[in-house]
């Protein structure tokens, strides 16, 4: 049986997992991850994959989305 790594763990995370470990929607991380400046989003070709501390630390910066 496979063990599941925790999202706590993760240096990075799907959209779905950013999701579901920030309360925020898959669309507005979408959105946010798509902006020239972003700095918490890796892509691997095609897929976007979120860097966890990062995307923290940029919500810890925001008063609002």
């Amino acid at each position: 049986m496979v063990e599941k790594t925790p999202i706590w763990r993760k240096e990075l995370l799907t959209l779905e997992e950013a999701s579901s470990h920030t309360g925020i929607g898959i669309n507005k991380l979408r959105d946010l991850s798509n902006s020239e400046g972003c700095d918490f989003v890796l892509w691997n070709g095609s897929k976007r994959l979120l860097k966890r501390k990062r995307l923290e630390a940029f919500l810890d910066r925001q008063y609002s989305l």
